[in-house]
């Protein structure tokens, strides 16, 4: 099952990201642009139409918000042992609290769970995806200016967050919801709008193997496998434990739990850059947690689907 589920889920992903990368290495390709592209194009696409798509309701909604959210809390509990455990400076600190509390479940956790779990899996990680957005750039924004040097920095990274449209696209698609619209009869709106929905899974992952061709990570150190162990290991085993409290069915709990293996999301090392954090820490635990992650979401998903069939 494990090389089953490498072949069929997590070689594609990776095939998709290295080809990002080689073309990257070839063309130096523009990396905000296509950043851009799925920020302000594709997410915003995706989240509207799956949202509307979705057979899930207002309440289970909320509890995938209220799991997202958990699930931060206990990453942020879990680093700040961590970081007293390794006597780790103030720097580090923050940039591991960063690391191991937001998730790339955009540009690899959306890809990870379509293709295990379907279009199913992917209507769950639409709440995930706006909650870790808007989490980041008010929770993670919050510790990351802490020690901030630049003033008015949080206020221009504020702003930044409040023009993202995915916020804006979940609010529109739970509002067309709500009140009936059946938009998807509307040929001429919905027929562009699921072109790019459906664009996302392979640009996001290109997008991912460009970042990585453009990062240079810094050499291991004990900080950085702290923040591999609770990223990529410890995450997915509390989320575990904690969709058995909350109660959600096991299909949707796979795919919360799957997603919460993901590597550190790339916006923690835009936040220590505009904030005077550890750069270098941040951006290695983003490129080492990709890497990883291959192997230990192959693991993870193999343990999940045992768990379903048990």
């Amino acid at each position: 099952m494990f090389f089953d589920l490498f072949l069929n889920v997590c070689a594609p992903i990776f095939f998709v990201v290295g080809l990002g990368w080689l073309l990257d290495r070839k063309f130096r390709l523009h990396l905000e642009t296509l950043v851009k592209l799925n920020i302000y194009l594709l997410v915003p696409a995706f989240i509207f139409t799956r949202v509307l798509d979705t057979e899930l309701g207002g309440q289970e909604a909320l509890q995938i918000v209220g799991f997202t959210l958990a699930t931060i809390a206990l990453m942020f509990i879990g680093s700040t042992i961590a970081a007293r455990v390794l006597k780790m400076h103030a720097q580090q600190r923050q940039a591991l609290r960063l690391a191991t509390m937001f998730y790339n479940c955009g540009n690899y956790g959306l890809p990870l769970v379509t293709l295990a779990f379907g279009h199913e899996g992917a209507a769950v990680q639409v709440y995930v995806l706006a909650t870790m957005n808007v989490a980041t750039f008010t929770i993670g924004l919050f510790l990351a200016q802490e020690r901030g040097e630049k003033p008015g920095a949080h206020w221009r990274a504020l702003n930044g967050m409040l023009r993202q449209p995915t916020l804006y696209a979940l609010v529109a698609g739970v509002l067309a919801k709500s009140t009936g619209l059946r938009l998807q009869e509307v040929t001429w709106l919905w027929q562009p709008l699921d072109l790019l929905q459906a664009a996302l899974v392979g640009f996001a992952l290109l997008t991912l193997g460009v970042q990585m061709s453009q990062t240079r990570p810094a050499p291991f150190r004990a900080p950085l496998f702290a923040a591999l162990g609770i990223r990529l290991i410890l995450s997915p085993l509390l989320a575990l434990g904690l969709t058995q409290i909350m109660g959600f069915p096991p299909a949707v709990a796979a795919s919360l739990v799957l997603a919460t293996g993901a590597p550190t999301a790339v916006n923690t090392a835009l936040l220590a850059h505009e904030f005077g954090g550890d750069v270098s820490f941040a951006t290695s635990s983003v490129y080492y947690t990709t890497l990883v992650s291959m192997l230990t979401t192959t693991v993870t998903l193999s343990l999940l689907k045992l768990w379903l069939a048990a």
